[in-house]
């Protein structure tokens, strides 16, 4: 799903009305019918709803959601922050449909009365106030009607976007913003949305009317969605055997970490892939092998300190490599000069399709010259701390260009980068880059990203022509199963397998999203 700036959305609701015919009143219609199925379906406790509208087309959505709202046997109260006759065109026709009589206040000092304090003291406030096409300052009157608003003890539901947001903030906002228990936005969500942590609860994204074809956008950010990935979840075909859904080389571990190899093996299996194979140092073999029947193995030369030695790149690569459909290098390998060497040779001298994960990535600190993925895939799956020692940029400069710097790396380097963190990004060298929203602070524990790494190998390998959409669903899979993990067991106790044992549940979770509207979790 495109991200859009508030100036494209304006000019998609255009296109939708001019160039295929649906009437920007039906939108707003639709619109506020969103809203109001949102609230009767997630507020359905609330009785006594308050909805504080302004002159624009956000109140037009209001009074939508007031009329729908008192349709389904809610007490509905409006209260309009400016005269009657200041409102214009499609929010002027919707405010005469309304049923409901409205209170108006045009003055500040009067939010301080006892009707309109009665107002904010509703089970539930919704704020249409000011909508996506809002530019600073806030006035006076609506300044106070978003101060009323936030010292209610009632829940908000924002409309479109919390009034005073700026819809195009790729940052945390101050100043005069109402908050937000949930967000309703349509068809397209606007850079705030996803970057700016407008609400701590979900923020929806309905759609109201407006075809693909009327969405353009030339700002390269998509957000992750289910149903972007729906021609990569379909059923197996009935004659399919293990050799159809490729074979995963895992190259990892260490005396002391081979179960990160392991976990990333077993991710690559329950993601999909025919098989998977994990090489590793001879010494650990036997603890790989005791992680799950399922994955094959194979040793490896190994240095005194128990971590792969340069001599496998020229013993045994070439043989294991073969008919392997896509490789997996880093997960417990180490920081050993030795095996910095191995990385280094093989990521250089082998074609197939790679990720590159942990330690391999270290391999490249003061080398990426050599980290080139011209001719083939190759994904790289850096934290904020590899990710510094590959661009020399400190953690907290990275992290305050996050969307920057991994568009730049991707495209210097032509390869998919996937920047964990909150709200990860992967960015594919021609600088698109796709933000995911799924994911908890549960996924902070050692050996999570092991487990990506496998889901990201055996994605790839199930679908070699569609490396990036694999890697975007990878990473989607992989937060949403963390997600489902953490909804049984908590954040606090939640550790790398559990988002193994999720992830059959994610993907049916996936499949049931298609048909429902999009939400984003804080």
């Amino acid at each position: 799903m495109m991200i859009v700036s508030a100036a494209e959305m304006r000019a998609i609701d255009r296109a939708t009305s001019e160039r295929f015919g649906v009437p920007s009143l039906t939108l707003m219609e639709n619109a506020g019918s969103a809203v109001a199925r949102f609230i009767l379906a997630d507020y359905a406790q609330a009785q006594r709803i308050a909805i504080i509208c302004g002159k624009g087309n956000n109140g037009g959505d209001g009074f939508v959601v007031a009329r729908k709202l008192a349709e389904a046997g809610r007490a509905v109260r409006v209260l309009l922050l400016c005269a009657p006759e200041e409102l214009r065109g499609d929010a002027a026709a919707l405010f005469q449909q309304l049923t409901i009589r409205p209170l108006v206040v045009s003055e500040p000092a009067r939010l301080g009365l006892t009707d309109a304090t009665e107002i904010f003291s509703a089970d539930l406030l919704v704020d249409a106030l000011l909508g996506t096409g809002f530019r600073p300052p806030v006035s006076p009157l609506y300044a106070a009607g978003i101060c009323k608003m936030n010292e209610s003890a009632a829940p908000i539901v924002a409309v479109d976007i919390p009034s005073g947001a700026d819809a195009d903030a790729m940052q945390p906002q101050t100043g005069t913003i109402a908050r937000a228990d949930a967000v309703v936005t349509f068809t397209a969500p606007r850079p705030a949305h996803v970057f700016s942590g407008l609400t701590g609860g979900p923020t929806v994204i309905a759609p109201i009317g407006s075809p693909p074809e009327a969405s353009a956008s030339n700002l390269g950010l998509h957000l992750s969605t289910a149903g972007d990935f729906a021609s990569l979840l379909e059923p197996r075909a009935r004659g399919a055997n293990k050799g159809s859904y490729g074979h995963v080389l895992v190259i990892g571990g260490s005396l002391g970490k081979a179960g990160a190899a392991a976990m990333a093996g077993f991710s690559a299996l329950r993601a999909g892939a025919g098989l998977a194979t994990v090489a590793a140092p001879k010494s650990v073999l036997a603890t790989v092998a005791g992680f799950h029947p399922e994955v094959m193995t194979e040793p490896l030369a190994e240095t005194e300190a128990g971590t792969i030695s340069l001599r496998s790149l020229e013993s045994s690569l070439d043989l294991l490599l073969e008919r392997k459909t896509v490789v997996a290098i880093g997960p417990g390998i180490s920081r050993h000069p030795e095996t910095v060497e191995f990385v280094r040779g093989a990521v250089t001298r082998y074609n197939t399709p790679m990720v590159l994960d942990a330690d391999a990535l270290n391999a490249f600190e003061h080398a990426t010259s050599e980290l080139t993925g011209r001719g083939r895939t190759l994904v790289i799956t850096p934290h904020p701390g590899e990710m510094s020692r590959l661009t020399g940029r400190s953690v907290a400069g990275i992290q305050a260009d996050r969307l920057e710097v991994a568009r730049s790396f991707a495209r210097e380097h032509e390869l998919i980068v996937v920047l964990k963190g909150h709200r990860t990004l992967i960015a594919s060298p021609d600088g698109t880059v796709w933000v995911n929203p799924t994911g908890n602070p549960g996924m902070a524990t050692g050996g999570t990203g092991d487990v990506l790494t496998g889901i990201v190998a055996g994605l790839i390998a199930q679908h070699p022509q569609h490396a990036l959409a694999a890697t975007v669903l990878a990473v989607y899979l992989h937060g949403l199963s963390g997600d489902l993990a953490a909804g049984v067991i908590g954040e606090s106790s939640l550790v790398a397998t559990d988002l193994v044992r999720s992830l059959p549940e994610g993907f049916s979770a996936m499949r049931a999203q298609m048909s429902a509207d999009l939400r984003i979790h804080a």
